[in-house]
C-alpha cells in the first residue's frame, strides 16, 4: 500500500496557476449567514500563495444561499403580522442570486483589502462560453489580471442564467461551479485545480459511514462504479458527485485535481507544499497505483482469510514454515545487509539520532541469530489447543478453556527491522494473521524482509498472511476495521499508544513507562553477578529492555562487587548519571548511560 505524498510532490513542484473552488456549503453557515471565519481563512490561504509567486483564481459559489437569508430578513421586516400568517412562498433564486452576489463580493472585497491584495469580479454564465470571442477575452482578462497579482474571483450569474433544472442535459456546457471551475482549468490553462469540500475528500461510501474510507488516489478503472455517494450537501446545487465528475473531466484532461476539505484553515497551502491530503485525480493514477496493490480493509481481509486456512494446518506444518524460513535468511543475508546499510546510510544523512541509527541497523551475526531463534521457536511446544483449565459443571459437562489464535493483529513498530521477523515468526506459529507497520527509517530493510518471508508461506495458506503497512496515512483507516482486526500492539511512545486507544474500537495491547532494573542482593553469586549486569547493558545498549538502573544490596559495598561492577561497566564506556546518598535503606540504586 503507497501514499500520494510521493505523487502529489511530483507535480505539484511545477505549479504555477492555480484554481480555487469553494461551495455554498463552505462559503455559509448552516443559518444561510456567510461564514465569516472561513472565508477569512481562505483569503489569507490566497494572500500567501499569491504574495509566493502563484497566480490564483477563485470560483465560488455561495451567492444564491446568501442572498435567501437577506432576502428572508427583508421579507419579515416589510411583512404585516397578516401577511405572515399565509403560506410563506419561496423567495425567487434569480432575486437570491443578484442580492447574494453583492453580499459575498463586498466581503470577499473587504477581506482582501484587509490583507492588502485586491479581488476583481467576473460573473459567467453558459451561453457566454458559446462564443468563442467571449472566451478569448475571458482568457486576456484573466491574465492581465494575474499580471497585476489581483485575484479573479469567477461565479456563475445565476440573476440573468436562463437554464432552468434539470441543470445537467447533453445540451449544457457546465450545469454548477464545479463543472465551471474544471472548465475554467481547461480554458485558462491552470496548473492545478483545488475542489474545497465539506468533507475531507472522496469516500469509498458515505462519509457518516464509520466504514467508509478515505481514496487517496481515485483510480478511474477501479473505483468508478464502485463509490456509494451520500446525501447531496445541505446547500448548493452539485455535492460530491458533481465534484467527482468535475475532477475527472478536469485530471483526464490534464490538469491535476485535489478535492479536500475547506473547514481546515490551511489545506491549501499543505496541498500547494506536497501534503498528501484529500483526493488527488490524475489522467496517470493508473500506472502510479499497480493492479496488485490493495487497500486497507482488502488487506485485512486477505490476512484474515489467510489465518483462517493457517489455524487448520498441521503444528509440524506450521513449524516447518519457520524452518524454510529461517533457511531463506541465511541465503538472503548479503541482499538484506545491503538494503539495511542502504537504510543506515539514508538515517545517517538525514541526522537522525545515533541511538536510533543503532537500534536501525543490523550488526554482524544479526541474521543467523534470528535464523537460530527460528529454529528453536519451530521446536516449542504447540501453542495451539492447550488445555488450560478444565471445569466440571454438571455429570457428564465440562467446560475447558484452551489456547486459541486471537484472529488479525495490527502491530506498529519502532526502527529495529528485525523485530519484524519476530513478530512475523510468533504470529506465524500462533496461527495468527498479521499487519505490520515498520518505521518509515527501515523502509527497505523491512521490504526484503517481509518479501523473504512471504516467499516461504505455501501457496496453500496464501502470502497475503502478513501484510506490510508502508504508509502511515493508511493506520487511521486500519483503526477503523474493528470487524476484521482483532488487536493493535502498538511498540512505541506512551503518546502513540494513548492515540491510536482513542482512535479505535479494536482492542489494544498497550504498555505503561517502565525502567529497567537489573537487581544484585549479597547472595549472588559474583561471576554470575558481572556477567548478567555487563550483558544486560552492553550487549544492545539500544534497545529499550536494555539496563538503565542497577539495584544492589547495600553490603555489596563492604565486600567491593559494587566497586568491581562499576570498574567493568566504566571499562565498557558505561558511566553513571546518578549515585545514591548514604541511607537506612537494604539497598540503592546507580543510573547508568552511554558514554
Amino acid at each position: 500500500m503507497g501514499s500520494n505524498a510521493d505523487l502529489t510532490r511530483a507535480f505539484v513542484k511545477d505549479v504555477k496557476r492555480v484554481i480555487v473552488k469553494v461551495g455554498t456549503a463552505i462559503v455559509t453557515q448552516a443559518d444561510g449567514r456567510l461564514a465569516l471565519g472561513r472565508l477569512g481563512a481562505l483569503c489569507e490561504q490566497i494572500q500567501e500563495l499569491n504574495s509566493e509567486g502563484y497566480e490564483v483564481i477563485l470560483v465560488t459559489s455561495g451567492a444564491v444561499g446568501a442572498g435567501r437569508q437577506r432576502l428572508r430578513y427583508r421579507r419579515l421586516v416589510n411583512s404585516s403580522f397578516a401577511d405572515l400568517q399565509k403560506p410563506q412562498h419561496e423567495l425567487d433564486g434569480k432575486a437570491c442570486a443578484a442580492v447574494g452576489q453583492n453580499s459575498l463580493m463586498a466581503l470577499y472585497d473587504s477581506l482582501f483589502s484587509q490583507l492588502d491584495v485586491t479581488s476583481a469580479q467576473l460573473l459567467v454564465t453558459d451561453n457566454d462560453f458559446r462564443d468563442p470571442d467571449f472566451r478569448k477575452q475571458l482568457s486576456e482578462t484573466v491574465k492581465s489580471l494575474l499580471s497585476l497579482k489581483v485575484i479573479p474571483i469567477l461565479n456563475e450569474n445565476d440573476a440573468v442564467s436562463t437554464r432552468k433544472a434539470p441543470y445537467e442535459d447533453s445540451s449544457g456546457i457546465f450545469w454548477d461551479n464545479d463543472s465551471l471551475a474544471a472548465l475554467l482549468a481547461l480554458e485558462l490553462k491552470a496548473d492545478l485545480l483545488v475542489l474545497l469540500s465539506d468533507v475531507e475528500g472522496l469516500y469509498s461510501g458515505p462519509p457518516s459511514d464509520p466504514k467508509s474510507k478515505l481514496i487517496h488516489t481515485y483510480v478511474k478503472e477501479r473505483h468508478e462504479g464502485a463509490i456509494t455517494f451520500g446525501n447531496k450537501s445541505r446547500v448548493g446545487r452539485g455535492g460530491m458527485t458533481a465534484k467527482v465528475k468535475a475532477a475527472v473531466y478536469a485530471a483526464y484532461a490534464g490538469i491535476p485535481v485535489v478535492i479536500t476539505s475547506g473547514f481546515a484553515g490551511d489545506n491549501i497551502i499543505r496541498v500547494l507544499n506536497g501534503e498528501s491530503i484529500g483526493t488527488l485525480f490524475h489522467r496517470d493514477a493508473n500506472q502510479w497505483a499497480p493492479a496488485g496493490e490493495i487497500g486497507a480493509h482488502e488487506m485485512a481481509v486477505a490476512a484474515r482469510e489467510c489465518s483462517r486456512r493457517l489455524q487448520v494446518v498441521s503444528s509440524k506444518d506450521r513449524s516447518k514454515i519457520l524452518l524454510d524460513i529461517a533457511d531463506a535468511l541465511k541465503e538472503n543475508e548479503n541482499l538484506i545487509l545491503a538494503e539495511n546499510a542502504a537504510d543506515v546510510a539514508a538515517a545517517q544523512q538525514a541526522g537522525y539520532e545515533k541511538s536510533l541509527i543503532s537500534r536501525l541497523a543490523l550488526k554482524p551475526g544479526k541474521v543467523s541469530g534470528l535464523a537460530n531463534s527460528l529454529h528453536m521457536l519451530a521446536n516449542m511446544e504447540e501453542p495451539i489447543g492447550q488445555v488450560l483449565k478444565r471445569t466440571e459443571l454438571a455429570e457428564g459437562l465440562i467446560l475447558e478453556k484452551t489456547t486459541s489464535p486471537l484472529g488479525v493483529l495490527l502491530i506498529i513498530f519502532e526502527s529495529r527491522p528485525e523485530a519484524l521477523v519476530q513478530i512475523a515468526s510468533l504470529a506465524i506459529r500462533s496461527g495468527n494473521g498479521l499487519l505490520l507497520k515498520g518505521g518509515k527509517e527501515a523502509k527497505r530493510s523491512n521490504a526484503i524482509l517481509h518479501k523473504i518471508i512471504t516467499s516461504s508461506i505455501p501457496e496453500n495458506i496464501g502470502k497475503k498472511l502478513i501484510g506490510l503497512v508502508t504508509s502511515r496515512e493508511d493506520i487511521p483507516e486500519l483503526l477503523k476495521l474493528d470487524d476484521v482486526i482483532d488487536l493493535v500492539i502498538p511498540r512505541g511512545s506512551n503518546k502513540l499508544v494513548s492515540q491510536i486507544k482513542a482512535s479505535t474500537k479494536i482492542p489494544v495491547l498497550g504498555h505503561a513507562d517502565g525502567i529497567c532494573h537489573v537487581y544484585v542482593d549479597k547472595s549472588a553469586d559474583k561471576d554470575m553477578a558481572k556477567q548478567i549486569v555487563l550483558d544486560a547493558k552492553t550487549d544492545y545498549p539500544a534497545a529499550c529492555n536494555a539496563m538503565e538502573t542497577l539495584l544492589v544490596h547495600k553490603d555489596l559495598v563492604q565486600t567491593g562487587l559494587v566497586n568491581e561492577l562499576i570498574v567493568e561497566l566504566q571499562i565498557k564506556g558505561i558511566w553513571w548519571s546518578s549515585m545514591p546518598s548514604e541511607s537506612d535503606v537494604d539497598c540503592f540504586s546507580i543510573n547508568y548511560h552511554l558514554n
